[in-house]
């Protein structure tokens, strides 16, 4: 089993190559076509050349398929948010069916649609891996969030769209980088994220996926929120106690499904949000959960980027 590089080079190297018909996958959905050869988290995967039917169970795989021009015949949906990312439109989700939840994906709704290629985690889904490779071609990424960039790569080449999911990286990139030369002091300026759970409350590090797209324009961290000394720093808990911790000189809040929009409306209400310098000075912010969290993807970082200079280019 071969792991995926975390480095972006690593990602754009990965082997995809085109195989002559007839030596297809000996699984349903492959078809007779033309097949490419796929290296990612579970091995290596004939794929079709051009596949007609997607099954994705990740909110990142729906993101890059949706933002590749791709509609899923499937996917999967997050737990409490209990939907699609609908800053793509209702137009865009409709036609595709649910096939469980990221955790549990449903495995013969996902057979009944009869798929040619199926998208999915090695964090979330590893335990499926088997089955659902009976079922169609499976490409299967390592991890989510911190890898998200080779993520999106590795799936759009899956898809038949590796130059388009690399012209889309690229361009998301130096929208970023232009976006924080525009701000002139952007480093000094300290952005929190804050997450509201349905039992906790996270602050987000450098290595979350609305982390690395903040880190992309240059805009500064509060120093809590940097996780100096943390082997994980994609995110660390905070307490209703101890949520000063939160400030900085703007907070972006999310709230994860409706108990934890409930927990947010007790906190935010209470006098020691109140008294942080971001919330006295009108800069705290409460954005989309399904874009600054769980969207993952080029489409999702875009929106962020649309946050960002809504809030902070004035």
């Amino acid at each position: 089993m071969r792991r995926l590089a975390v480095a972006l080079t690593a990602a754009l190297a990965l082997g995809v190559g085109l195989t002559a018909c007839g030596e297809s996958d000996p699984v349903a959905g492959t078809g007779t076509g033309e097949t490419r050869e796929i290296t990612h988290a579970m091995g290596t995967t004939k794929v079709p050349a051009e596949p007609k039917r997607v099954v994705v169970l990740d909110t990142d795989k729906i993101d890059t398929a949706l933002s590749l021009g791709v509609t899923p015949v499937g996917a999967a949906t997050a737990g409490e948010a209990k939907s699609w990312p609908t800053y793509f439109g209702a137009d865009k989700l409709a036609g595709i069916t649910e096939v469980g939840v990221l955790t549990e994906p449903d495995l013969e709704a996902i057979n009944a649609l009869n798929p040619d290629l199926i998208l999915g985690s090695k964090f979330r889904q590893e335990k499926f891996y088997d089955e659902l490779a009976k079922i169609a071609p499976t490409v299967f990424t390592e991890k989510v969030g911190i890898t998200w960039k080779e993520n999106f790569l590795l799936d759009g080449a899956a898809l038949g769209r590796e130059q388009q999911a690399k012209d889309l990286l690229a361009g998301y990139e130096k929208r970023a980088k232009d976006f924080g030369a525009k701000l002139g002091d952007a480093e000094s300026r300290k952005v929190s994220i804050v997450r509201f759970m349905p039992t906790e409350i996270r602050l987000y590090g450098p290595d979350s996926f609305s982390g690395i797209v903040v880190g992309d324009t240059g805009l500064g961290r509060p120093e809590r929120q940097m996780l100096a000394g943390k082997e994980d720093k994609r995110m660390d808990r905070v307490s209703p106690e101890r949520i000063a911790e939160a400030d900085g000189d703007v907070v972006f809040v999310t709230a994860y499904g409706e108990k934890a929009a409930a927990e947010q409306a007790k906190v935010t209400g209470g006098t020691l949000w109140k008294g942080l310098s971001a919330v006295q000075a009108g800069k705290a912010h409460v954005v989309s959960d399904e874009i600054w969290m769980t969207g993952i993807g080029v489409g999702a970082a875009g929106k962020i980027l649309d946050d960002l200079e809504k809030y902070l280019a004035a």
